[in-house]
């Protein structure tokens, strides 16, 4: 049966999915969910009363949230690459980091990108100072924690996958300053790693819907 994803291109927490899926190069349909293919709205409307997106989709199976995704892949379609260890132990570190790229870089993002959609006598400065203040000191723990490390937590996997689209969106609304070479340098790799690069370039054609004026890099 075949897998079907829901999302968009430019959502972070579709990135996770998809890395995940072009890492093991499973075979999947790729249901974009951008107004431009409307069928595919419709259809994630009827399987998804949140609204939230991505959604794994098989036969009568809806997997939604992009670690919960993840962990289904892991089980049911396993592949070359074991994206969370088979070691409960170590896969404790794997899941504290997904959780904290997640909650301590994407979240305060999404508040500085959300504020830059609202309208001006809407924003909430203190809020976005708020989340500025949470990525310098998330900033600061990673660094010093990817000393000597070339993947979050031993081989690639479910951390990194949470990391890349966690730090490639971070660095546009509040840049990694220099001084945090670490984390520089990790996110570059990040950006180099295959599967990553691909999910990257599918979204390209989307970059002018980040609120806060995409950079011209990357």
């Amino acid at each position: 049966m075949t897998l079907q994803l829901f999302g968009h291109p430019f959502s972070s927490y579709t990135w996770k999915a998809l890395i995940a899926l072009y890492e093991n190069a499973t075979p999947f349909d790729y249901r974009n969910v951008d107004p431009a293919f409307p069928d595919n709205g419709a259809a994630f409307a009827r399987l998804s009363p949140i609204g939230k997106f991505p959604l794994l989709v098989e036969g009568e199976t809806v997997v939604a949230e992009a670690t919960a995704i993840i962990d289904y892949l892991a089980v049911h379609h396993p592949g070359p690459v074991a994206l969370i260890p088979d070691d409960r132990a170590a896969a404790v570190e794997v899941r504290m980091l997904d959780r904290i790229f997640d909650n301590y870089v994407m979240t305060p993002v999404q508040a500085i990108v959300g504020d830059a959609l609202r309208p001006e006598d809407r924003r909430d400065a203190y809020g976005v100072a708020q989340a500025r203040g949470m990525l310098d000191r998330s900033y600061a723990w990673l660094d010093a924690r990817m000393a000597g490390r070339d993947w979050a937590a031993g081989d690639f996997g479910l951390a990194d996958i949470a990391a890349a689209p966690s730090l490639f969106y971070a660095d546009w609304a509040h840049p990694i300053p220099d001084a945090l070479g670490n984390l520089k340098a990790y996110r570059a790799r990040l950006l180099a790693h295959p599967s990553i690069v691909r999910t990257v370039d599918e979204a390209r054609p989307y970059r002018a819907y980040f609120p806060l004026g995409a950079p011209d890099r990357d």
